[in-house]
């Protein structure tokens, strides 16, 4: 009986951890990566003048990845003039893929900032197992939103959430 109630008193400690842990403000870890030139770049210095920035992690070997960065390339510039957003594609390629990331992004003509992640290091900070994973970060740099995966047509999901973040909405997910 003691057993029970010890484990009831953990399994409600943890859900009530767990469900807290859900509505704390996240905001932007602070991790160093690289440019494809080689040159650092620590995440908590990832600004956009007060405005929204999108950062996706992708990989040059996932598919899915590709498709959502080609389709999003499409209509970058249009969000751009509307809201001002600005993308960063971290590719999380290991050491022996990542001399690939910056030919691959200019060979698709991506206007994107890229940065490498070959150790996974801001990938385990910001807390998901496999790309794509968009967030979106509003002008304080807060997280406010997350989608892991993608299908044809969330870059339409992604808009309507920079959107309402540009217009000072509450983003709904």
């Amino acid at each position: 009986m003691k057993k029970l109630i010890l484990l009831s008193i953990l399994s409600i400690s943890i859900l009530s951890a767990y469900s807290q842990g859900e509505n704390e403000e996240r905001t932007v870890p602070s991790v160093n990566l690289k440019t494809p030139e080689g040159v650092t770049v620590n995440t908590a210095d990832f600004s956009n003048n007060g405005k929204p920035m999108v950062i996706n992690f992708w990989a040059t070997w996932c598919k899915p990845c590709v498709a959502e960065l080609n389709n999003i390339s499409d209509l970058y510039t249009d969000w751009q003039k509307e809201t001002g957003v600005k993308i960063i594609a971290v590719a999380i390629d290991d050491s022996r893929t990542a001399s690939r990331v910056g030919p691959y992004a200019n060979g698709k003509g991506w206007e994107y900032e890229i940065y490498l992640d070959a150790n996974q290091d801001f990938q385990r900070a910001i807390g998901f197992q496999n790309p794509p994973f968009t967030c979106l970060v509003d002008g304080k740099g807060k997280i406010v939103w997350t989608h892991a995966g993608y299908s044809e047509g969330d870059e339409e999901e992604l808009f309507k959430a920079i959107k309402a973040l540009s217009e000072g909405n509450t983003i709904e997910h």
